[in-house]
């Protein structure tokens, strides 16, 4: 058994979380736009004009009450047609505008789907909830990325990562950034808040001020959450959704020596020769433009991270290789029992509680968790929690928490105050195999949901199985 070759220590995470929240909310002075220095390709990507820009209303409906319109808009042109069979994208943005609209900031959740059905799409029904429970507009931008797409004429439909791994190839082959698919991902999601804006100030949008955004999306689209928030300034808040891979060299590697190899999840990136890059400045330099761990020093808006405990992509300690780096006010939620899809739990909940709570102001949750040397999570919580939960999971056979290979097999109980708002969490060493446990913290800010928070996954021992990946040839 092999242990890690630089186990990373948590320090001590502390959440002024009041005065920041207002800071980025309530007194935000920037004008609206990107307005940043074009320092990468991704900065200059987004800031380039495009003619092909455009949106129309195709259709309006009231569902639950809430007036919700389907907005045909055009982002970009991607590539070139000799490069791909269909260069403009084209988007559904769903606005979903409640009956009763108190914030001049809405919510943007960046979702996806194929570009095969022209059929007008109905919002989820979590999306009109929050539009109702937390009077605000919601858009949902729909078909990031574009898809399926076919390239080079190669006959072969590409989706999801395997459109952005194929790009990615393309990328570390010729050093030509038009590739990365991360590029047009977040140009779109800019365009929406552009069109948006305009849209609601006009007499069919109500005649509404919706100037800043909430931006939410899941996997992909967590990471095109990521990469939005750090090109423009409209962007007051983010919940990245099962994308816990910021940093991503050290948490590919982390993956590996916990599995012995790369779980099928990532077998797009595995096909097209990705991870054999990993050690190169070529790999280095595809990082420094599309991975929101780089950067990290624009991302100081108010950000909570939605994860699964048994995620297929993505290991549940993997925020220990960036959360520590992060700016500004940050919380973490860990989903037990949840798998990538967050299927059958309660994760919109917290959305609710998050987007309720940035817009009322209300002041968010004070305290401290660490990783303490006998084996414990230690919290210290200076506004009380309705109640603390130690949740926990053993793999007897492997370092593997995934809920496709293991089931719903997390359990809690319920922690009480030692006194000063003091809770430990501590398991048992296992006598085989690894335990994997947290700290769930559910506070009461007075919004229409409950606001559940959780420290990182530890997991005991501390040991990975397996050597290091060797790269191949590429």
């Amino acid at each position: 058994m092999n242990n890690p070759a630089k186990p990373i220590p948590w320090t001590l995470c502390r959440f002024w979380a009041a005065g920041m929240l207002l800071l980025a909310v309530g007194c935000a002075t920037q004008p609206p736009g990107t307005n940043r220095a074009l320092a990468t390709p991704l900065d200059r990507y987004v800031a380039a004009p495009d003619t092909n820009y455009t949106w129309r209303v195709a259709a309006v409906s009231n569902v639950h009450g809430c007036t919700v319109t389907a907005l045909d808009m055009v982002s970009q042109a991607w590539l070139t047609p000799n490069e791909v069979n269909r260069t403009l994208w084209r988007h559904w943005l769903l606005v979903v505008r409640p009956p009763e609209v108190a914030h001049t900031t809405g919510l943007l959740f960046i979702s996806g789907g194929s570009n095969k059905d022209g059929k007008v799409p109905a919002p989820g029904g979590p999306l009109l909830e929050i539009a109702r429970q937390t009077r605000s507009v919601v858009f949902e931008l729909k078909q990031v990325p574009n898809q399926p797409l076919i390239f080079h004429g190669d006959g072969q439909e590409r989706y999801e990562d395997d459109l952005i791994a194929y790009g990615w190839d393309k990328f570390l082959r010729s050093g030509d950034t038009r590739w990365l698919a991360r590029l047009p991902m977040t140009k779109a999601a800019v365009r929406a808040m552009d069109t948006a804006t305009t849209f609601c100030a006009s007499p069919g949008g109500g005649g509404l001020t919706v100037d800043r955004f909430i931006v939410a999306g899941a996997s992909k689209r967590g990471w095109t959450t990521w990469t939005t928030a750090a090109v423009d300034r409209r962007v007051v808040g983010l919940v990245p959704i099962v994308i816990d891979l910021l940093n991503v060299v050290p948490s590919f590697v982390h993956h590996y020596r916990a599995y012995g190899f790369y779980a099928p999840a990532v077998q797009d990136y595995v096909n097209h020769g990705i991870m054999d890059w990993m050690d190169t400045p070529e790999f280095k330099r595809l990082l420094k433009i599309v991975e929101p761990y780089e950067y990290r020093h624009r991302l100081t808006q108010p950000k909570l991270l939605l994860n699964a405990c048994g995620d297929q992509f993505f290991l549940p300690d993997s925020s220990r290789f960036y959360f520590d780096d992060l700016k500004g006010v940050k919380y973490l939620r860990y989903v037990p029992n949840a798998d990538h899809s967050l299927k059958d739990s309660d994760a919109w909940q917290t959305l609710l509680a998050w987007q309720d709570a940035l817009l009322n102001r209300r002041p968010l949750p004070r305290f401290d968790w660490r990783f303490a040397a006998d084996g414990s999570i230690r919290v210290t919580a200076q506004d009380a929690p309705r109640e603390v939960r130690l949740w926990q999971a053993t793999n007897p056979a492997a370092r593997d928490f995934r809920l496709e290979t293991l089931g719903a097999v997390w359990t809690s109980t319920v922690l009480r105050d030692e006194g000063g708002g003091r809770f430990t969490g501590r398991v048992p060493r296992p006598a085989r195999g690894w335990t994997a446990y947290l700290m769930e913290l559910t506070y009461d800010l007075g919004g229409p949901a409950a606001l559940k928070l959780t420290t990182a996954v530890r997991v005991v021992p501390d040991t990975l199985p397996y050597p290091p990946p060797k790269p191949g040839r590429r």
